[in-house]
């Protein structure tokens, strides 16, 4: 049981970039949370207003500012558009800061892949732990700064990860994996695009990004392989939908041999045995199950063929997002990790 600190002894966290989705998810989150105190937030767009003005359902009285370049808090969440960090994260680190960045700056250990998928240049140092509590717990609570994974990288690796860590032990290799994943609107960001208002999605879906997502290379990187060098046939094609938020991903897998259900399904209960936030549902779980909670839910299935089908459900802006940056900020500050997120 961890007590309250009181308001000296707390940890203060700024967000820079709090004005979009995650970011003001960041806020809700973080008002929860007994140990932290809200520093600055930062957001260019909107400096001089009031937080609450742009989100009256939060109540933060906080005025949004302009980054200056120095920080009074403890811990800084970046949720900026992908680029901006890069050069950020490097001087908070330098200043004593703790860092847990929310874009793909410095997810991908391979600058070529990153170069290709993001469309920037980054030197091979630009690389940061992985912050997947699921599958680096250990190495999250030793790290000062966190590479936030993206949000359908959460939700396909969450529900692979079990046969690529734990499937040989059990006699189960991966053939290929095709993937259709469908998004909320909110995963586009804040900013208007007119191929995503209300006239053009309502009623409507799409998929997009085909083949060139940029969460493929970060998916193949966390499951030990690359999409330069596959060792499995990867097919992924993301869709958008018209609602707000929740990833919902239908993944079926190809084994070279197939296994009995009961197998699959002890490989996956004894992997998330110590997750607090992974559900196996006996149902097929819905995106509606998981809305505005820290939770990836994951359904197992057969197929009449032998294939294995694995469905998951996370909310894009809490697990694929400011869920998961909260839930590693608490093991990097010795917390418990589900604080403020249950």
């Amino acid at each position: 049981m961890h007590h309250t600190l009181s308001p000296e002894q707390r940890v203060t966290a700024s967000v820079i970039g709090a004005s979009g989705y995650s970011g003001a998810e960041l806020v809700r989150l973080l008002m929860r949370h007994p140990t932290i105190r809200i520093g600055e937030l930062y957001a260019h767009t909107q400096a001089g207003k009031h937080f609450s003005d742009l989100y009256p359902a939060i109540s933060c009285d906080r005025v949004f500012q302009t980054w200056s370049g120095q920080t009074a808090s403890d811990l800084c969440f970046l949720a900026l558009p992908h680029g901006e960090a890069l050069q950020l994260v490097p001087e908070l680190l330098a200043s004593g800061k703790k860092v847990i960045d929310l874009s793909g700056d410095f997810r991908l250990k391979n600058t070529q892949e990153h170069k290709t998928f993001y469309g920037g240049e980054k030197s091979p140092e630009d690389i940061l732990q992985y912050g997947m509590p699921e599958l680096w717990r250990d190495e999250i609570a030793a790290s000062t700064a966190i590479s936030n994974p993206g949000c359908y990288a959460t939700s396909i690796i969450l529900g692979l990860a079990p046969l690529f860590r734990g499937g040989l032990a059990a006699g189960i290799a991966v053939e290929s994996v095709q993937v259709t994943a469908v998004s909320g609107i909110s995963g586009a960001g804040r900013s208007a695009k007119t191929e995503l208002s209300f006239s053009e999605m309502s009623g409507n879906i799409r998929a997009y990004k085909v083949g060139m997502h940029q969460h493929t290379p970060e998916i193949m990187q966390a499951l030990g392989t690359s999409v330069t060098d596959p060792s499995f046939r990867f097919v992924f094609t993301p869709m958008i939908a018209p609602y707000v938020r929740g990833i919902y991903a239908v993944l079926n897998v190809q084994l070279t041999s197939p296994a009995p259900m009961e197998t699959i399904r002890n490989l996956y209960g004894d992997f998330y045995a110590s997750a607090p936030f992974v559900r196996l549902r006996t149902s097929v779980t819905e995106v509606s199950h998981v809305a505005y909670t820290n939770y990836c839910d994951i359904s197992l299935a057969w197929e009449r063929d032998g294939s294995l089908v694995i469905v998951t459900a996370i909310d894009n802006l809490v697990k694929g997002a400011a869920g998961q940056a909260i839930q590693n900020m608490n093991l990097m500050l010795g917390f418990d990790e589900t604080t403020a997120l249950l």
